[in-house]
C-alpha cells in the first residue's frame, strides 16, 4: 500500500499548481499550496500514509460531519431532520439562499455553512463555550487523538474576517431558524473550523464511520450505526459542496472537503482516508487530493457503486 501511495501522490503532485489556497482567510493564505499528503487507515488497523501527511491543518468544513454526528446524538435523527434538511443545494457552501421565499430547514443541509450554524444551536451545553468543548471532545475521540486543539491565529482569522458567515447567521435568525445570540453562536462555529488536525487523524474519523461508529483498533462503539449509515449518505449527495455529483462519479464515495485543504474519505467497512492539498479549486475542494482519491479509487476499487 505505501509504495501504491508514493506513487499516486507523485503522479497527483502536479495538479497543485492547479489551484490557489484559500485567502478569504488571511491565515490560510499561508499555506503551502504544494503540499499533498494522505493517510489510510484499513478496516484490519493497517497504517499507510505518503507525502505531508504529519502537516498540521485547520479542519474547516471537515467538522461538519461531526458537528451533525453531535446533533444527532444530543437529540435524535427526527429533531434533526425539522430543524436542518438533508437535500442538496446545488450552490456554493456559503450561498445566500435570498430569495422571495420563506427560508426554511428545506433549503439548507449540513453540510454547508447555514447549516452548520444551526446545528451548533443543538448541542446541548450550559453555554457555548460547554457546547464547543463536548464538540472537540467528540471530535478528539473519532480522530483518536487527546492532544487536538484549536489553531488560535486561525480562530482570531476566522472571527475577524467572518462577515459572510455573520450575513447567513443573520439570515437564519430573520426567518425565525436561529433564536440564540448569533455572535455566540458563531463563535462555537468558528472555534469548530478551526480546529488543528492531520491527515492521521481524517483517515482515523473516516475509519470510524467506515467502521460504522466503532473505533478501528479496540472496536468499541462510540454511536449506533444507524448515525453512520445518516451522517455518510449526507456525505455522499453533500459533502464536496456543489461538486458532489461529480464527485460521485469520479470517486464514489462519502467525503467531506473543507478550504484549509483537507479531504476525508469513506469507503464503508474497507478504510478511512485522510488527504491534504491546500491549493484550491473553484469550489473550495482540493484540486490535486481529488485527483489522488480519483486514482486511489480506480486502482482498489473503493467505488460504492
Amino acid at each position: 500500500m505505501e509504495e501504491l501511495l508514493e506513487r499516486l501522490l507523485e503522479q497527483c503532485r502536479a495538479f497543485t499548481s492547479w489551484g490557489q489556497a484559500a485567502d478569504y482567510i488571511p491565515e490560510l493564505a499561508k499555506s503551502d499550496p504544494a503540499s499533498l499528503g494522505i493517510y489510510v487507515i484499513g478496516s484490519e488497523g493497517k497504517h499507510s500514509w505518503a507525502g505531508d501527511c504529519h502537516q498540521p491543518f485547520t479542519i474547516q468544513s471537515v467538522v461538519k460531519p461531526i458537528l451533525l454526528l453531535q446533533a444527532l446524538l444530543d437529540n435524535g435523527t427526527e429533531h434533526v431532520m425539522q430543524r436542518v434538511g438533508v437535500e442538496a443545494t446545488g450552490k456554493p457552501f456559503d450561498a445566500i439562499n435570498a430569495g422571495d421565499q420563506s427560508l426554511d430547514s428545506g433549503n439548507i443541509n449540513p453540510m454547508v455553512n447555514m447549516g452548520a450554524i444551526l446545528m451548533c444551536t443543538l448541542i446541548q451545553g450550559k453555554d457555548y463555550a460547554e457546547r464547543f468543548q463536548r464538540l472537540l471532545e467528540l471530535t478528539r475521540r473519532l480522530a483518536g487523538d487527546e492532544e487536538i486543539d484549536i489553531d488560535e491565529a486561525v480562530y482570531c482569522s476566522e472571527k475577524t474576517h467572518g462577515s459572510k458567515n455573520r450575513a447567513l447567521a443573520y439570515l437564519l435568525k430573520s426567518h425565525g431558524l436561529l433564536e440564540d445570540d448569533v455572535e455566540e453562536v458563531l463563535d462555537c462555529y468558528f472555534r469548530a473550523c478551526s480546529i488543528r488536525v492531520d491527515c492521521k487523524a481524517l483517515a482515523h474519523i473516516g475509519a470510524v464511520l467506515s467502521n460504522r461508529g466503532r473505533l478501528p483498533a479496540s472496536n468499541q462503539r462510540i454511536f449506533p450505526a444507524a448515525m453512520s449509515r445518516y451522517v455518510n449518505a449526507i456525505l455522499m449527495t453533500c459533502g464536496m459542496y456543489d461538486g458532489s455529483g461529480e464527485f460521485a462519479l469520479r470517486v464514489g464515495v462519502p467525503a467531506k472537503s473543507g478550504v484549509g485543504g483537507g479531504i476525508m474519505a469513506v469507503v464503508p467497512t474497507r478504510m478511512g482516508i485522510g488527504i491534504y492539498g491546500p491549493a484550491l479549486d473553484r469550489k473550495g475542494n482540493s484540486v490535486a487530493g481529488i485527483r489522488l482519491l480519483e486514482q486511489l479509487s480506480r486502482e482498489l476499487y473503493l467505488s460504492i457503486f
